[in-house]
């Protein structure tokens, strides 16, 4: 009979404290400006940034004020974001000045919600009584989604049932009303979310019916006759946007075909991602082997095919959405912030599924390049939209442009990816290790203690490093006694060398499977291992059908992406070039966020002043002169004056 494998699971966030180089700066903001600053957003107390209405909605649906409803129809959302960012952070350490706060803002939910457990102020407030008509455009189900995981996080926090009893009393009212039997709605919302919030509570709870409802979701997107056509048909055809795209063009929120049959990412990237978190989440605890292919298979075609080296995804302004195989265009990119998040999301339950390299490989990616660039370095402002080359005038006078912003934004009408941030950067600690049986996998270098019980024992693992700016990592082994275990540590995909030293002499990696080498041993307590990971400077080159890239290269370090900006380098970016054979160096820079690590070498300019008058000459060859040229990592752009930026930059000599 064949052995079944322990299934894979993360550590609670109680169970990993942060102490890092690198991230406990990041966490610490969140906890100190962003949060706090996003609660003044909310409230509508940024002056010079657009208003919120999220608390303003809430006090006049619980009856507190008086008014009518203001910001977008998913404007529930941004609150719940940002409540389940307080409850992470409660979950690592007690702040009762924010637990106040929140228990305040959980009894304006409550007040708020109907008695039958309905809850969102949008059609509480401004389309009273046609609550679930309009799905494919409204987000009821999605704002519904992300008030669950709020209350998930915040009564692992605190233990306070309140805001979880709000969350089961919204989800056994969705229950009531969704289905595949009669007298139920046999549909779904139009932008995923409840799927995997759902999962969350069943894990909270224990309760099977939020799982089987989180399936019934899943496995009716698609089906036929089109239920977007169905519901929009019984509303005489009205839509709530200008136009009746989302209704018609059903690839952009996936409801193309049903999940089993879908093989490649298309439309909206954060639907996408949303969606692929729920199904990858929901196959680990059901085992579904149909749904596992499938996210296999929408995972390689993302990764592989539409996915920026910055680990950004969707490629088009458009539906914010996917276009084709290799089309990935660097000045008119979306790249949402949002997107890489769900695409983080999707990473970490794929690990869930198997222990694989490549899931954390693309959430490290992803982590340390799109989500870092997408907030300031003073938490204070937020990119919507990350693009891998920007000048600012075009940005200005070009409409094909004026997505793409060469400063970060104080606020938006449309706040998704600010709260998205904090409840990601607040939860770190899930991310990093995942469990399996007797063995411990190591998905990122981040400094932490961590406590895991293996083999029916306390294990306490601390790791340090100067990572991501070093590859040296250490772990140290902390046990009441000895204990045979395995740790898995990752060797990353950047990574084409490495070392490892087990209480100081230098060991074989004799089995490495799916990217992880395998430490199986009895552990005694002060037992230490140190992973070397080589980090030098690499020449990244694009698949040769990416037609934006062709004669270019970027520059990668470790996790970190670099780039090209004006500030160092001066104005138009695109007449410079980086000759194949140029040396490049790495060095910090202690004037610069208190001491990044930059690369710095000498690339050749065009001399445009050497051109003439001419837009248009024949024959004519453009006189070059050498130039210093300084790369700073991606994520740390336009943190300083307004100007260019640039990954990819030509290579010369490469053909």
């Amino acid at each position: 009979m064949e052995k079944v494998a322990a299934p894979l699971h993360t550590l609670p966030l109680k169970s990993v404290q942060i102490n890092d180089s690198y991230w406990s700066r990041y966490i610490q903001l969140v906890r100190d400006v962003v949060v706090p600053y996003q609660w003044e957003a909310l409230n509508d107390r940024i002056e010079g940034a657009e208003p919120s209405h999220a608390i303003k909605n809430f006090k006049i649906a619980a009856g507190e004020e008086e008014g009518t409803f203001g910001g977008m129809v998913f404007q529930d959302s941004d609150l719940a974001k940002w409540l389940e960012a307080v409850g992470y952070l409660l979950q690592t350490e007690k702040d009762e000045k924010l637990e106040k706060i929140a228990d305040e803002v959980i009894d304006l939910i409550a007040k708020a919600q109907h008695k039958n457990g309905y809850l969102n102020t949008y059609y509480t407030l401004k389309e009273p009584g046609k609550q679930w008509t309009d799905l494919c455009e409204c987000h009821e189900l999605y704002c519904a989604g992300h008030m669950i995981e709020a209350a998930v996080a915040y009564f692992d926090a605190t233990g306070k049932r309140k805001i979880l009893d709000v969350a089961i009393k919204l989800a056994d009212h969705i229950n009531e009303v969704f289905g595949g039997e009669p007298g139920k709605i046999s549909g779904y919302d139009g932008h995923q979310e409840i799927e995997l919030a759902l999962v969350k509570l069943y894990e909270t709870t224990g309760n099977k019916t939020y799982l089987r409802l989180s399936q019934f979701f899943l496995e009716e997107r698609g089906s036929q006759p089109h239920f977007y056509d169905k519901e929009a048909e019984k509303r005489d055809g009205t839509t709530h946007w200008q136009n009746s795209f989302m209704i018609e063009n059903k690839a952009y929120s996936q409801a193309h075909a049903h999940v089993y049959e879908q093989d490649r990412a298309i439309g909206h990237s954060v639907r996408f991602a949303y969606m692929c978190t729920g199904m990858a989440h929901l196959a680990a605890r059901t085992g579904d082997e149909e749904m596992i292919k499938s996210c296999k298979r929408l995972w390689r075609n993302v990764v592989s095919r539409q996915m920026y080296i910055t680990g950004g995804i969707g490629s088009q302004r458009h539906g914010e959405a996917f276009s084709f195989d290799y089309d990935l265009p660097n000045d008119t990119v979306y790249a949402e912030t949002c997107a890489s998040i769900g695409l983080i999301f999707f990473a970490q339950r794929m690990l869930q599924l198997e222990p694989n390299s490549e899931y954390a490989d693309v959430m490290e990616r992803a982590l340390y390049n799109t989500v870092l660039a997408g907030m300031s370095q003073d938490g204070k402002s937020f990119f919507y939209v990350n693009p891998l080359e920007v000048h600012p005038q075009a940005c200005e006078a070009n409409e094909n442009y004026n997505h793409v912003k060469p400063v970060r934004q104080s606020w938006f009408g449309c706040a998704c990816c600010p709260p998205n941030v904090a409840r990601l950067l607040s939860s770190l600690g899930q991310y990093i290790y995942t469990v399996q049986g007797d063995t411990l996998y190591t998905n990122l270098y981040i400094g932490s203690k961590t406590d895991v019980e293996l083999n029916g024992n306390n294990v306490t693992l601390i790791q340090e490093s100067n990572y991501p700016w070093s590859g040296e990592i250490k772990f140290t082994v902390e046990a009441d006694q000895e204990n045979d275990f395995t740790l898995a540590l990752r060797l990353p995909d950047w990574c084409a060398h490495a070392d490892l030293r087990l209480n100081g002499k230098k060991v074989l990696m004799e089995e490495i499977t799916n990217g992880y080498v395998h430490l199986k041993r009895t552990w005694s307590a002060g037992d230490q291992f140190q992973l070397i990971l080589a980090m030098p400077v690499e020449r990244m080159k694009s698949h040769p059908l990416v037609r934006q890239n062709a004669g270019k290269v970027a520059l990668q370090r470790g996790p970190l992406v670099y780039c090209l900006e004006e500030a160092d380098n001066g104005p138009q970016l695109h007449q410079i070039s980086l000759p194949a054979n140029a040396p490049l160096q790495v060095q910090e820079d202690e004037n610069f966020l208190n001491g990044l690590v930059v690369i710095t070498g000498e690339g050749e300019r065009q001399k445009a002043e050497d051109w003439g008058t001419g837009l248009y000459q024949r024959g004519t060859h453009t006189a070059t002169e050498t130039v210093p040229l300084t790369f700073i990592p991606y994520f740390a752009w336009a943190n300083r004056k307004i100007g260019e930026m640039k990954v990819w930059v030509d290579e010369k000599g490469n053909r």
